[in-house]
């Protein structure tokens, strides 16, 4: 299945770019699912999908609904606890949403779109409305950790044995964590997992959406190395609202050069086919007929390059065939389009690496090859970042 994440500075026509994306794949042939937060001019909505034309689905997410679902279910694994304590049950209609809740229903809806009751359908492309720029990267960051969080908090190796639990709590006078506790953490472990998947698979790719001006052009740039060290790939850059080059009228004419220079300045820091217009329509699109006006949104195979490629290792190591470590180094090699040096924050412990890049932050688990290895540097060099491993004479594999 091949998945856009649609997403881009707010008040840029994000919605509208993801709605004419899904409807360009659906009148290619292709049976396409919509995914969307917000509301579509011109489509009816429904938290499942809804048919809206031949090959096109929408499905709106309701976090109100998710938020409550999930609290009540809680409150049933949960009643021999609230029980004992004399909690007092809270009714579904007594519930109001909590900040917050509306990542976790996106990542819910895209479980169900990847691994879930609605992955049964057939779908072909899955296009997603994400919030705006900086709160997208924050939720796609989310499987990842919360996924470390839960394996730190409840490693599901440590767990003691049912028939041990009573006596284990006796001897350390506090109770042993429930059962459904671990069930619980392993069905949550297992939809994130599904999750994390569908954005690290190598057919997802961003979409952005930006209306040519000097605040996109720098949000956009710190933006490209967040999505850089997330390891997402860009397919696409589209510019909204693009206004005639050539008019008259001077005050008209003024905005469009200044539309011009901030597309030329995008088309030389993107790489080549990156980057699309949207032409302005005079007014906002309200239904299908005005998305198709958009045109030339299709998704495609087509990436931003391999500047926005994830993560490679170079291997610098002279061949070696007596079994000794080699000399020479791995060298683990992320890009990060738009760092500095002064931005780069790089930090090893035990087997993960802490990196922090200006305002993002991402913890990752290195590969076993390397945890076999120290770290003997590290450089910034040409919008790349390469870590050097050199390999520990005391854990590399030997041969007698």
């Amino acid at each position: 299945m091949r998945t856009v994440l649609v997403t881009g500075p707010g008040g840029a026509g994000r919605t509208t770019v993801a709605a004419a994306t899904a409807q360009a794949a659906a009148r290619a042939g292709l049976r396409t699912l919509l995914v969307s937060a917000d509301a579509v001019p011109g489509i009816p909505t429904g938290t499942e999908p809804v048919e809206v034309t031949d090959g096109l689905r929408y499905a709106r997410i309701d976090s109100g609904a998710h938020f409550r679902d999930e609290l009540v279910a809680l409150q049933d694994r949960a009643s021999g606890v609230l029980g004992l304590l004399g909690a007092n049950r809270l009714d579904a209609e007594e519930l109001t949403e909590l900040p917050g809740s509306a990542q976790f229903a996106l990542l819910h809806t895209l479980h169900r779109a990847a691994g879930g009751d609605w992955s049964q359908d057939g779908t072909d492309v899955l296009v997603v409305d994400l919030p705006p720029l900086y709160e997208a990267l924050a939720v796609l960051a989310l499987p990842e950790q919360l996924r470390r969080y839960l394996r730190r908090l409840l490693p599901q190796e440590r767990q003691a044995a049912r028939a041990l639990r009573p006596v284990l709590a006796q001897l350390a006078g506090v109770p042993a964590p429930a059962q459904w506790l671990y069930e619980a953490a392993a069905r949550k472990d297992t939809e994130l997992a599904a999750v994390q998947a569908l954005i690290e698979d190598e057919s997802t790719t961003v979409r952005l959406v930006a209306e040519p001006g000097t605040a996109a052009e720098d949000t956009l740039r710190t933006a490209r190395t967040g999505l850089a060290l997330q390891g997402l790939r860009v397919d696409a850059l589209v510019a909204t609202r693009v206004l005639p080059r050539h008019s008259s009228d001077p005050w008209f004419a003024g905005l469009a050069a200044q539309q011009e220079k901030c597309l030329d300045h995008w088309s030389q820091e993107w790489a080549p086919g990156t980057l699309r217009e949207a032409a302005h329509l005079g007014h906002d699109p309200r239904g299908l007929d005005d998305l198709a006006l958009l045109g030339g949104l299709a998704p495609d195979d087509r990436t931003s390059g391999r500047a926005d490629d994830p993560w490679w290792i170079e291997d610098t190591r002279a061949p070696d065939t007596s079994g000794e470590p080699a000399d020479g180094t791995l060298v683990w090699c992320l890009p990060l389009p738009g760092a500095g040096k002064e931005d780069v924050k790089l930090v090893r412990r035990g087997d993960e690496l802490l990196l922090t890049v200006g305002p993002f932050h991402r913890i990752v688990r290195l590969e076993s090859g390397l945890r076999r290895c120290t770290v003997s540097g590290a450089a910034l060099t040409d919008g790349v970042l390469r870590v050097r491993f050199t390999p520990d004479p005391a854990l590399w594999p030997r041969t007698r």
